[in-house]
Parts: C-alpha cells; structure tokens; sequence
C-alpha cells in the first residue's frame, strides 16, 4: 500500500469518525481533524462551511436517524488529492440500513479535507 493511498485512507477514516461523533464536544474535535477550517460539505439535501456548519449538519442527521452509525462500503479510490468512497447509514439495533451514498472528497496539503461532494443513492421516503 502506498503512502498516498494511506493519505486518503486516513483521511476517510477521520471522516467516519467525524460522521459518527456523538456528543458534541467528541463531534467538534473529530469535524477540526478530519476537514480544513474552511473546509466545505454539499449533497443534495445540504451545502455547509466551516466546522460549526459542520458539525451542526451531522448533530442534525444523528437527530433524525438516533441508533444508526455510517460506515464505509468498499474501498477508498484515490488520486491528485481527490477521494471517492460509497457508504451507508446502518441502524444498530437490526442493521436495517435506510440511506446509502456515495462521496468525493477533495484534501489539502496536510491531509484534511477541503471539500465533499455526496450523491444520496438509497433515501427512505419524506427525506
């Protein structure tokens, strides 16, 4: 495995982490080490920036879906600083699994990322 491919790997797995923050204090400090100050995330339901928006646009999804975890689906596909991996939004409790997508993400130099571009592939209806 090559450095470059750990970089993106790495900054996936900072971005589940982040996804999957509970509290908010955990919440804040996982959204600093996975995105850019000005880091920025769009799909078609939201476009937010800075970490506040952030964090505020994953507090809002734990709200809407309590019990569930995003985990990744397959490998990370990486070059030129730009990322691209599926996932899905898992419940815990029966692993029913209502909402998946698909995401690009673009890094900085230091490995955090600058921006998310998601594509909603299953959505349950009403969202």
């Amino acid at each position: 495995m090559s450095a470059n491919t750990d970089r993106y790997e790495n900054a996936v797995a900072r971005y589940f982490e982040a996804w999957n923050a509970g509290e908010p204090e955990a919440l804040a400090k996982a959204v600093a080490a996975a995105w850019s100050v000005e880091g920025t995330y769009t799909d078609p339901l939201a476009t937010v920036s800075g970490h506040p928006e952030i964090a505020g646009l994953i507090a809002g999804a734990h709200e809407r879906f309590p019990g569930f975890v995003f985990r990744p689906l397959g490998a990370v596909d990486g070059h030129h600083d730009t990322a691209r991996f599926a996932w899905e939004l898992v419940s815990v409790a029966d692993g029913a699994a209502p909402v998946a997508g698909f995401d690009v993400i673009t890094l900085d130099a230091d490995g955090r990322i600058r921006s998310v571009l998601g594509f909603l592939d299953r959505v349950p209806a009403g969202v």
